[in-house]
């Protein structure tokens, strides 16, 4: 039998129940939770929170949305392989093609280019006698400046700008080069495009480079800003730019100022894999009145044909020394190259080949981002008349992505659907790239050409 409670105890019980009342409600919690989550929301949306904590919290939410939503699964495989293509092409020699069949050597209603580089006014002279280059070189007054989201290339651009006495930072550079942060990449000949035509300096883009013509570069006071892969074991591979300022024989590394990591070095046999991932394609940025420096350490590589010509024979060489992933990109690379040489016929056959590589590849190990950064496969297997090979191939790269701002994919996917007839869908897919990137003037054509007014 209990003892009963007296009153004075039951009052205070009842005091310590009310006092408890509070705390013991979920109603309660949920109300502090909704009201932290809803201060946090406005927090954000101040102008500079955002601006430095959203490439953060995209990059968060892309890896939610890539862990349920796996990309690399689909292989792209050609419709069209190239040696197919070539007796085709054989057949339409001898005989009419069939009416509905677009010639397969028809150029797109604005020729694309990969590349606008002007030679600098410079004159040749004698091969100059090049000195012993120091063992360690480091320049000062390069600046990291941490980009924002998808944002390395106008971050990079920037800061070599400002060591050649340019004032600005990215959110300049990216008015012009990307006027949509979350266009996702950025080209090199776009760069060297903005520098010709909005700074006073100039500069050039070339292929194939190697360590000992960046060394001597940078030994003269010349950064060399190249684009490479990068290994990302949470997100898989993606495209980086990167600005070499420094070098150290004894360790063997390379100094970057980093926009994403900050401050880092690499290991030469490093470097060296991921930047050839990239055609060791790089940009010098140089005053006018020291052009002849630049072109007394290129050389010969100062012309363009000759230049690629070396290019593609570095990668033919080491072409076959390569496995796995390195087999795709050194395919791939090949038909990049390639397709710069205007040689449509061995780029498409060099990117087929990157394909079958591709699809052997473990999921974790597919670089399934890659037309995201080079899109040699659209122009070669357009030049072809390979249509529905570009087709399926900008579907699935739009596709694969969390958000489909691909500018260039959008451009190729309508570029395809004009040549098939669908006219329409093209109309929307020129549209969309303009979405993307506004006012870009190679969507805009497209649209003027099929007598459709810009957005």
């Amino acid at each position: 039998m209990q003892p009963m409670m007296n009153k004075s105890n039951k009052e205070n019980f009842r005091k310590r129940l009310s006092k408890q009342s509070v705390w013991s409600k979920p109603g309660f919690y949920l109300g502090v939770v909704l009201g932290l989550v809803l201060l946090a929301v406005l927090v954000y949306q101040i102008p500079a929170v955002h601006e430095r904590f959203s490439w953060r919290v995209d990059s968060a939410v892309a890896r939610i949305y890539y862990f349920f939503n796996r990309p690399g699964r689909d292989v792209f495989v050609p419709a069209e392989e190239a040696v197919a293509q070539m007796d085709v092409m054989k057949t339409q020699t001898a005989a009419a093609p069939p009416t509905a069949t677009p010639t397969p050597t028809e150029e797109p209603t604005i020729t694309p280019t990969l590349e606008f580089t002007p030679t600098p006014t410079v004159e040749p002279t004698a091969t100059p006698t090049l000195k012993p280059l120091p063992k360690s070189v480091l320049l000062e007054g390069v600046k990291v400046e941490p980009q924002k989201a998808n944002n390395c290339g106008p971050a990079n651009l920037s800061m070599l700008l400002n060591f050649w006495g340019w004032k600005g930072d990215q959110t300049v550079t990216e008015q012009v080069l990307k006027p949509f942060i979350k266009d996702r990449n950025v080209m090199p000949y776009e760069m060297l495009d903005y520098v010709q035509k909005n700074t006073e300096v100039n500069g050039i883009v070339r292929y194939g480079g190697d360590l000992n013509l960046v060394k001597r570069l940078v030994a003269s006071g010349f950064p060399v800003l190249i684009e490479r892969g990068y290994a990302n074991s949470a997100e898989g591979w993606m495209g980086h730019y990167g600005l070499i300022v420094g070098y150290d024989d004894e360790t063997q590394e390379v100094t970057i100022p980093d926009t994403y990591l900050g401050v880092i070095k690499m290991k030469y046999e490093e470097i060296d894999k991921y930047w050839a991932q990239f055609d060791k394609i790089y940009l010098v940025i140089f005053p006018n009145d020291r052009a002849q420096e630049v072109y007394d350490i290129l050389g010969p590589q100062m012309d363009s044909a000759y230049n690629l010509q070396y290019a593609f024979e570095q990668v033919q060489a080491n072409l076959f020394n390569q496995s796995d992933a390195e087999l795709f990109f050194a395919w791939y690379s090949r038909g990049s190259i390639m397709v710069e040489m205007q040689d449509s016929w061995g780029a498409a056959q060099s990117f087929d080949e990157a394909f079958k590589v591709y699809a052997t590849l473990p999921e974790k190990d597919r670089p399934w981002r890659m037309l995201w950064y080079q899109t040699g496969p659209f122009f070669a297997y357009y030049n072809m008349g390979r249509y529905h090979d570009v087709l399926n191939l900008a579907k699935q790269t739009l596709t694969e992505a969390k958000e489909d701002a691909l500018p260039e994919s959008w451009v190729w996917k309508g570029r395809a659907e004009v040549m098939l007839g669908l006219r329409d869908d093209a109309i929307a897919s020129f549209t969309r790239a303009l979405y993307w990137h506004p006012g870009w003037w190679v969507a805009e054509n497209e649209l003027s050409a099929l007598g459709v007014t810009p957005p």
